[in-house]
C-alpha cells in the first residue's frame, strides 16, 4: 500500500515532465537499490565472520609448531655452597720399632712345662709378649669427617673504629671555625670601653703608636693569654693592662657543628699622643 501511495505521489508530482532520466527514476529504483545493498552488506559481514573459523580448521590439522622462549638469566637465593671434599691420604703401615720377647718369669711349679721352643733373637728386647717377627701394625683406617660449609650469618671480626678524643684545650683556627667570636654589645663597645680606659700620661712620642693585640676567648666567654706584638714596650703593656681592666663578657666562637670553642682574637690599637 505504501509503495502504490509513493507511485501514485511520483506520477502526480513529475506529471507533464520527462520521466526517462533523473529523480523519477532513482525515486521508483530506491526501494530495489536498497534491499540490493542490504544483502550485498550481510554476506560481507558472514564472509568476515566465517573466515577466521576455516583457517583455524586448517591449522588444526597441520602439525603443532612449540615455540620456545628464553626466559632469560634465573636468579636463585639461598642457594647451599656445595660441600667441598676432603682428600684422605692413606697411611701406609708402619713396623714396629723392635722385637720383644715374653721375659716374665714364670710361677714355680713342678707341672711346668718348658714353652720356649724358639731361639730368642738377638735384637730382641724384654717385655711382656712374644714378638719375635715383629709384625706389621694395623692399617690406619681413620677418616676425618667433611666440613660443612653453609651460608650462615657472617661475623664481622674487624676491629672497632677508633674515634679520637678531641683535646679540650684545643684552640681551633682557620676553616675549623664557623663563628668567630665577639664582645657582648658589639666590637664598637668595646673599641669605645678601650680608648676610655687607655692610659696615656706614661708615654711621649711623636709619631702614631701602634700594637697588635691578641688574646684567647675561652668556651665560658673570658679571655686569657693578652699579649701585645708593638714596637714600644710602655705602649704594649699599657694596651695590656687596659684590656685586662675591661669588664665583660664575649661570646666565644663555634665550629662547624655550632659547639663553643677556643678560639684567637686579634684587637689593633694605634694612637696619635699630643704633647
Amino acid at each position: 500500500m505504501h509503495q502504490n501511495q509513493e507511485v501514485r505521489f511520483n506520477e502526480i508530482l513529475f506529471e507533464h515532465r520527462n520521466k526517462e532520466y533523473g529523480a523519477y527514476v532513482l525515486r521508483n529504483e530506491s526501494d530495489r537499490i536498497l534491499t540490493k545493498a542490504l544483502f550485498v552488506g550481510v554476506s560481507l559481514l558472514a564472509a568476515v565472520s566465517i573466515t577466521p573459523i576455516i583457517m583455524n580448521a586448517f591449522k588444526s590439522n597441520s602439525e603443532s609448531t612449540i615455540i620456545c622462549t628464553y626466559p632469560g638469566p634465573i636468579m636463585l637465593d639461598n642457594v647451599d655452597t656445595p660441600e667441598i671434599p676432603v682428600q684422605v691420604t692413606q697411611v701406609q703401615p708402619t713396623k714396629p720399632e723392635v722385637k720383644t720377647y715374653d721375659s716374665s718369669v714364670p710361677t714355680p711349679s713342678r707341672q711346668t712345662p718348658d714353652t720356649r721352643t724358639e731361639k730368642i733373637p738377638d735384637d730382641a728386647i724384654a717385655g711382656l709378649s712374644n714378638n719375635f717377627k715383629a709384625d706389621p701394625a694395623p692399617q690406619n683406617t681413620y677418616v676425618p669427617s667433611t666440613p660443612t660449609i653453609g651460608t650462615g650469618p657472617v661475623i664481622n671480626t674487624a676491629p672497632p673504629v677508633v674515634i679520637p678524643k678531641e683535646d679540650p684545650n684545643k684552640i681551633a683556627t682557620g676553616d675549623e671555625i664557623g663563628q668567630e667570636a665577639g664582645f657582648i654589645g658589639g666590637i664598637d663597645a668595646f673599641r669605645n670601653k678601650v680608648m676610655n680606659n687607655f692610659d696615656t700620661s706614661g708615654l711621649a712620642s711623636d709619631d702614631v703608636m701602634k700594637t697588635m693585640i691578641t688574646f684567647i676567648v675561652e668556651r665560658d666567654g673570658s679571655i686569657s693569654a693578652i699579649k701585645a706584638n708593638g714596637l714600644d714596650a710602655d705602649f704594649n703593656n699599657e694596651a695590656i693592662r687596659t684590656i685586662k681592666s675591661i669588664k665583660g663578657k664575649w661570646i666565644p666562637g663555634k665550629n662547624k657543628k655550632g659547639e663553643s670553642v677556643r678560639s684567637y682574637f686579634k684587637f689593633p690599637i694605634s694612637m696619635k699622643l699630643d704633647n
